[in-house]
């Protein structure tokens, strides 16, 4: 059953310049796409075609019959005086309804009739359905889920910053159970706990879902199918973000030697029709015939194509300089707090020439301070910051501002660049501002063309230790790839702030978490990290079970320890094989609201014994 289809559809804003040239896709119900493209290649304004917020110059949009369409593409107003607890409540209008519905129908029902009865029985069947008697423990389920304490909700929607309006919008999203899912680049103000938390969700949402994203490693998780949008038309890939980057370098290397193979035929068949053109002037005329249809063939060859491209990536290269010494950077007894709250305190930390180092943690954790009281931008409570002697740093900050809005980037690369004219535009060129672009206004670049122009500066000085604040922020897949790739030969000391994990994967083989006010330092990669930062929590579930419950009898003697990992292990096998049964039981009754909570309950019990014993298999261990 196809619950969203969109047939030719067509848009333009400016003559003779359109965004849209046909878009034409089905997705079916229960489908998990992802929707890629490069920045401003009208992704957003299909969405906004989809929702019948615009009205396309051609073709149509379809929506299922009877489905309900969730879109996460802009921020709805609400009253001034809702709360964020009040815009997460508006998502159970349906069920509010309901309700009044219900109590109407149980004053009836006091005066008899048996057709109420059996109104109230479907309506009562509905609201269960719908989870009515569990809204407050959804609701706090959804907003724990996505970093939305209490102390947040109670406050005035309107008072909230943009990342944590979005959240809410999110969550409220979320909570109305919609058939499909429309989202705008939802892992944008989400830190690596929430976007793990929704990827978990969508992966155990039953309903339809089409994504906007730039985070590859959401877009593996998430998503089952890619569609890209590439000069106003949609290419279509049936797999993950993995998947598709694989495909599209095989379509085009087909598509290469297809053109290759045309040409050598056309400089064949042209070759003969001019030696038969020759020959009839010769006195052959009817080898002009044979020569005419030699040219029609040539034609339609020719129409079959112009030489497939792939986009030209930016070749530029960040600067550095020789690192002399053993410390790139010392800090001890580092604290800083704003009032009552304590951001972190006694940190002690020392980093070496030539690591890499990820600074993790919640939004809100101080990640961003910590990196303004290094560099000295903001100062610090007590403590001591010292860079080594030979140490350049350089910071690209996650709000990316420029004095004068008012210059070209010309202009700019001249004053704040320190170069000359041509340096300016060899620069900006290497940077994708090439031809008449160099000569745009700063005031209208978008956000992710600001981190080009910034980058394009900071890459010309020579430092050897560089410091990114969300690097990839507003940037698209493309333009993250070039970033990657200019780093990739940085050889210097390296700390980022990223929430793209596929960004700190590829780079980070020391791991900082910031975490209530304490750093925990980890010296290992990505990967590594999460493993053992698992098995730390496994281990403090399992201790903390243990302090509340009744302490273990002594006993003279016991199995030994190849003895109990044995059986522990055994009972890990046997419960995943309960949890594996569980999930099948779960997909079989899909539309059996009663039959499904009741598994879902099972299912979460037994992720729960898995946790502990394989907690209990590693003290063993």
């Amino acid at each position: 059953m196809v619950d969203l289809s969109v047939r030719g559809v067509r848009k333009a804003f400016e003559q003779d310049k359109e965004i849209l040239r046909g878009v034409t896709f089905e997705i079916n119900e229960g489908e998990h796409v992802g929707l890629l493209g490069k920045n401003g290649g009208g992704k957003t304004t299909l969405f906004r075609i989809i929702t019948g917020e615009l009205e396309p110059d051609a073709g149509e949009v379809v929506i299922g019959t009877g489905k309900r369409v969730g879109v996460m593409t802009q921020i709805p107003v609400f009253p001034p005086e809702y709360t964020a607890e009040d815009v997460l409540k508006s998502a159970f209008r349906r069920l509010d309804d309901l309700q009044m519905k219900l109590a109407a129908l149980r004053e009836e029902m006091a005066e008899g009739g048996e057709s109420t009865a059996r109104a109230y029985d479907r309506l009562q069947t509905e609201f269960e359905a719908l989870g009515g008697y569990e809204t407050d423990f959804t609701l706090a389920k959804v907003a724990n889920g996505l970093d939305l304490p209490p102390e947040l909700r109670g406050r005035l929607f309107s008072s909230l910053s943009g990342g944590e309006k979005t959240r809410v919008n999110l969550a409220r999203l979320i909570l109305e159970q919609t058939d499909i899912l429309l989202l705008d680049e939802p892992t944008n103000h989400l830190d690596l706990r929430a976007t793990e938390w929704l990827e978990d969700y969508l992966a155990h949402f039953k309903g339809t879902v089409l994504t906007i994203s730039h985070d590859r490693y959401f877009l593996d998780h998430a998503v089952s199918r890619i569609m890209e949008m590439t000069g106003g038309i949609v290419e279509h890939y049936s797999g993950n973000y993995s998947f598709f980057v694989v495909e599209k370098q095989r379509r085009f290397e087909e598509a290469q030697k297809l053109w290759e193979k045309n040409q050598k035929k056309i400089a064949q068949l042209q070759k003969a029709a001019d030696d038969l053109h020759l020959w009839a002037f010769m006195g052959a005329d009817k080898l002009h015939k044979r020569a005419f249809s030699m040219e029609k063939r040539i034609e339609r060859l020719q129409q079959q194509g112009d030489r497939p491209k792939q986009e030209r990536r930016m070749r530029a290269r960040f600067g550095e300089t020789e690192f002399r010494g053993a410390d790139a950077l010392v800090v001890h007894g580092l604290s800083k707090a704003y009032g009552d709250r304590t951001l972190f305190r006694d940190l002690e930390l020392q980093v070496t020439g030539g690591e890499r180092i990820a600074l993790l943690g919640d939004n809100g954790a101080g990640k961003t301070t910590l990196l303004h009281v290094l560099t000295g931008r903001e100062p610090e409570d007590r403590g001591v910051v010292k860079f080594g002697p030979s140490v350049k740093w350089a910071m690209l900050e996650q709000q990316i501002r420029f004095e004068h809005m008012d210059r070209t980037l010309v202009d700019t690369m001249l004053y704040e660049g320190d170069c000359t004219p041509q340096e300016a535009r060899d620069r900006l060129g290497a940077f994708g501002f090439s031809g008449e672009d160099a000569f745009k206004w700063v005031s209208d670049l978008s956000g992710g063309e600001l981190t080009r122009l910034r980058l394009c500066i900071l890459m010309k000085a020579d430092v050897n230790f560089l410091i990114l604040d969300e690097p990839t922020n507003h940037l698209d897949i493309m333009s993250r790839e070039w970033i990657e790739d200019a780093l990739e030969d940085y050889g210097e000391a390296l700390l980022l702030v990223s929430h793209d994990r596929y960004f700190i994967r590829r780079f980070a083989t020391r791991i900082w978490e910031l975490q209530d006010g304490q750093l925990q330092d980890y010296r290992c990669g990505y990967d590594e990290y999460r493993e053992r930062k698992e098995r730390r929590e496994q281990v403090a579930r399992a201790e903390k079970k243990q302090e509340t419950g009744e302490k273990p009898k002594k006993k003279a003697s016991g199995p030994s320890p190849e003895r109990r990992r044995a059986l522990l292990e055994k009972q890990i096998q046997e419960a995943e094989a309960k949890a594996a049964e569980t999930e099948r039981l779960i997909e079989e009754n899909a539309t059996d609201y009663q039959r499904l909570e009741e598994l879902f309950r099972e299912k979460a019990e037994l992720e729960r014994q898995i946790e502990d014993l394989y907690a209990r298999w590693d003290a063993v261990e």
